[in-house]
């Protein structure tokens, strides 16, 4: 594993060392380093040549060419090229120029996607710190981050980027803000004693300060123990760095139908060549006419379909703040089963905010104002509180911090204003050892402290406790304690408060005295709260059938607390840690997987085993976050989904969707146009495969019939060229059906076909070949000389009503409205007019071989082929009363669909 394994040095020969188990001479002793002096020079550049440089590799890198030429290997795309070939050679220039550049507008679509997928390392390295300063030959130096090396001996202070994993042996006040790496939103407090319990949580070793990550406060200095590729930055790298090439839904589905597809047209070809011989038609004739059935037969507008519908949903994603990076991200997010998300900066604000107070034995949900007991809390928490203004009116300080000094100014407590009476003379500033700070001020005539720090820190240190009417009593430290255990298991982050008065400072042993025989005021409750609308959309993932899944490398309390209030989670839920995924094995975690909601304390590869358990049982899995540490589980996840506003660029690189907004509730809006491009991308693939099969089937009947070859070569390609594009481009952009938030999402490995749509396709398709042998037959009946215009209109025609009335499966067209999509009105009446114009225009009469037809001679095409609009609508009426079944789930046992 990865991060449950210690840090290492890059030695071949070496074991996993605990460092942060370790003490500073065993460490020292380790490194072979002196710890007042730290390494020469020398020896520095030894170990460089050794170890390596302190940076992230980039891996292989794919060539520009190779990237572009990768993007021909698909099957469909192989046989768009040949039948742009095919229609060169019978004498169809435009059909092949139209499909090559169909073929090369989705070459460069998938080129520039991959260049930005190869970006995602590049922006991982570029957060590494440049320099650091370093103790070498006893003078402090400094250096490039990139000549680091295991030993150095590394000054670390507020603003600072960690350069590398170090082992902390000085701290003064040191915290670290490690949420790019764990996940955790509260900065981390660093001390220096060895830790003797092993820990597999990076966000618990509080001695070890970690490479990429940022001091917030304070000054430390640490032993370099591990560089560049050996960093735990540099493990998440290598997961990055893994070739994981998911291919979506659709486009496995596209890739399986274009191989049937191929062959099931190559077969029918030559059947219909065959019989023509047989019947001793002209061989050149029946060559054309199998290849042309050939041509028209291959949908050659899907793959121009599937891009424009993607890239108009990709359009209408970014209004909804949903910025795609893949185009086919849009539909993969319809066929979405589980979202893994982060909780920090996800499903909560990625900040600290006041929750409520114990005091008096009750628990308060805001802070009051105007009493003895809530101007001293409101006071002390104003004034403890190392918070200041930026010329733009911005809090700048600790992120518990600004939650106090914005609690306290909610209730009218100002700092500013506070201070004018009762400035500061004195503070304690905070230390890991005693876990907590006081501030002294004058108040009047004499002078008052307050404290704030851990419960179990400061409670002992109280004598008293203030009432809520202003009296102290005797402190009940045993219910105090237990009051704030209570709040920590809820998953709050819990700080008491006191107080003390002083006639005169003490002028010895300050700390001890001035932090001792204290009034407790309370307990403060603070907590990362949940995005406004992020339990609302948590629902709606029910809904659609989604399962939403926490995963975080937060504590595993409060990981827990939130994913109960926003419905992740229920009462009888647990959560596992990454401890105890440390010692699953993968076959137990995937036994376990799909009755899991929470997983916290979790590192960047175990992230990825949960996506890989759940990918297991044939689960679609959207990953969520924003930091360093989800980004391997971004690009491992089928959809990865990154904040655009808190977001680290290595997360929005590895990412397939970015979040504009950072709203939970952005990714159930993406879902839904995901579904409704799948829907639309399905229809399309419905209405052409039943026309082609109406095609393919008035050749191949005819012949059985007695009938004269119905359609010419020129008629075939003609009916391709103006039913295909223009209608199933206007189905694109079909309104999204109103249950489409309401039904599950479509199974991993269920065909493009499933729900009746082969059912569909077949009978459909015969009676568009009835219909049209029919004006063939009548013709002959009634001496038209007409007859292969005739079947050339009622086919065209036929297709045309097709297209209307299948907008959706069950619903219809009635009840979906005529004008609710216009644009298919629209290329409905232009290809209506085109036809028209080619059966009465004598120009192109010669060309196409059509006479024209008479009054009556319409009215019978135009009768045959609404035979269409009322078989379909009866179907679709057969569906909504259970009658027929378009899925096999939806049958009562012992009835087919």
């Amino acid at each position: 594993m990865m991060n449950d394994s210690p840090t290492t040095t890059p030695n071949e020969d070496s074991k996993p060392i605990d460092w942060y188990q370790m003490g500073g001479d065993a460490i020292t002793e380790q490194l072979t380093v002196d710890a007042t002096t730290g390494l020469s020079q020398d020896e520095a550049v030894k170990r460089v040549d050794q170890y390596g440089p302190n940076e992230i590799s980039q891996g292989k890198k794919r060539s520009l060419f190779g990237l572009l030429l990768a993007q021909f290997s698909d099957f469909m795309i192989l046989i768009l090229i040949a039948a742009a070939v095919i229609s060169g050679m019978v004498g169809e220039p435009t059909d092949a120029l139209v499909i090559m550049v169909i073929v090369v507008l989705n070459a460069l679509i998938g080129f520039v996607q991959d260049y930005r997928a190869e970006k995602a390392l590049e922006a991982l390295r570029e957060m590494s710190a440049s320099h650091a300063l370093v103790r070498r030959g006893g003078e402090y130096t400094k250096v490039l981050a990139s000549e680091l090396v295991p030993g150095d001996l590394v000054l670390v202070e507020a603003g600072n980027i960690i350069p590398a994993d170090l082992r902390l042996v000085e701290a003064a006040d040191l915290q670290v803000n490690e949420a790019a790496l764990t996940g955790e939103s509260v900065t981390v407090e660093k001390q220096t004693q060895p830790i003797k319990e092993k820990t597999h949580a990076l966000g618990d070793r509080t001695n070890m300060a970690f490479k990429g990550c940022i001091v917030s406060k304070g000054r430390g200095e640490g032993i370099c123990v591990a560089t560049g590729m050996n960093t735990e930055f540099g493990k998440v790298a290598s997961l990055l760095d893994k070739d994981d090439d998911n291919k979506t839904p659709l486009q496995n589905r596209l890739s399986r139908f274009g191989k049937r597809l191929s062959l099931i047209i190559l077969a029918v070809c030559v059947i219909i060549f065959t019989l023509g011989l047989l019947r001793g038609e002209d061989p050149a004739l029946m060559f054309l006419t199998a290849v042309s059935l050939a041509v028209a037969a291959i949908p050659e507008a899907l793959p121009a379909i599937v891009t424009i519908s993607l890239a108009l949903g990709a359009k209408r994603m970014v209004q909804s703040n949903a910025l795609i990076r893949r185009l086919p991200a849009v539909e993969a997010l319809g066929s979405v089963t589980y979202i893994c998300t982060d909780k920090t900066g996800t499903l909560t604000q990625n900040r600290m905010a006041f929750e409520s107070v114990y005091a008096g034995g009750a628990l308060h949900e805001s802070l009051q104002h105007g009493t003895p007991f809530w101007d001293t809390f409101g006071q002390a928490l104003a004034l403890n509180n190392d918070i200041q203004l930026d010329a733009k009116g911005e809090l700048l300080g600790e992120p518990t911090e600004k939650a106090l000094y914005e609690a306290a100014s909610e209730a009218s407590y100002h700092k500013a204003e506070l201070e004018v009476t009762m400035p500061r003379i004195g503070e304690i500033a905070f230390s890991s050892e005693r876990k907590c700070m006081t501030t002294i001020h004058t108040h009047g005539s004499h002078i008052i402290s307050y404290s704030k720090g851990a419960p179990e820190a400061l409670i002992p240190r109280c004598k008293t406790q203030l009432l809520m009417d202003g009296t102290s009593t005797a402190i009940d430290q045993q219910s105090i304690q237990q009051a704030a255990q209570d709040l920590a298991e809820k998953g709050y982050r819990v700080l008491a408060l006191a107080f003390r008065h002083w006639d005169e400072l003490p002028q010895h042993s300050l700390d001890e005295l001035v932090e001792s025989e204290l009034c407790l005021l309370g307990l403060i409750a603070l907590i990362d709260p949940p995005r406004p609308n992020a339990q609302e959309a948590v629902k709606q993932c029910r809904d659609a059938g989604i399962t939403p899944v926490m995963i975080t490398g937060d504590h595993p309390a409060t990981a827990l607390a939130i994913a109960k209030r926003l419905g992740i989670a229920g009462d009888s839920d647990k959560v596992i840690s990454g401890e105890v995924l440390d010692t699953q094995s993968d076959e137990a975690l995937k036994a376990s997987v799909l009755e899991t909601a929470v997983y916290a304390r979790v590192n960047p590869e175990q992230k990825i085993r949960i996506v890989e358990a759940l990918q297991s049982h044939q689960q679609f899995v959207a990953m969520t976050g924003d930091g360093v540490n989800d980004a391997p589980a971004l690009k491992r996840a089928d959809v990865g989904i990154a904040m655009g506003k808190i977001g680290t660029e290595v997360a929005r690189e590895a990412s397939q969707l970015v979040l504009l907004d950072d709203e939970f509730k952005t990714i159930v809006v993406a879902v839904k146009e995901g579904r409704r491009i799948f829907d639309n991308i399905r229809k399309f693939i419905k209405y052409t495969m039943t026309s082609n099969t109406g095609e393919i089937l008035t050749l191949l009947i005819a012949p059985f019939l007695g009938m004269p070859i119905p359609l010419l070569p020129i008629h075939i390609l003609w009916i391709n060229l103006v039913t295909d594009g223009l209608p199933g481009l206007a189905l694109s952009l079909e309104p999204a059906e109103k249950n489409v938030m309401k039904r599950p999402p479509r199974p991993y490995s269920e065909s493009i076909f499933a729900h009746g749509m082969w059912q569909h396709m077949l009978w459909a398709g015969f009676l568009i070949a009835a219909v049209s042998l029919s004006s063939l037959a009548w013709a002959n009946a009634n001496g038209s000389e007409h007859w292969q215009t005739m079947v050339f209109t009622t086919l065209t025609f036929s297709q045309l009503v097709h297209v209307m009335v299948i907008r959706s499966d069950k619903a219809s067209l009635f009840s979906i409205g005529f004008t609710s999509n216009p644009l298919l009105l629209i290329t409905l009446a232009a290809t209506i007019v085109l036809q028209l114009i080619v059966i009465y225009t004598p120009a192109l009469q010669s060309i196409f071989k059509t006479q024209s037809l008479t009054l009556q001679e319409m009215g019978v095409c135009v009768a045959l082929s609404s035979v269409i609009f009322f078989a379909v609508e009866i179907e679709k009426w057969l569906t909504r009363r259970g009658i027929i079944y378009v899925d096999k789930k939806q049958a009562p046992q012992g009835e087919t669909v």
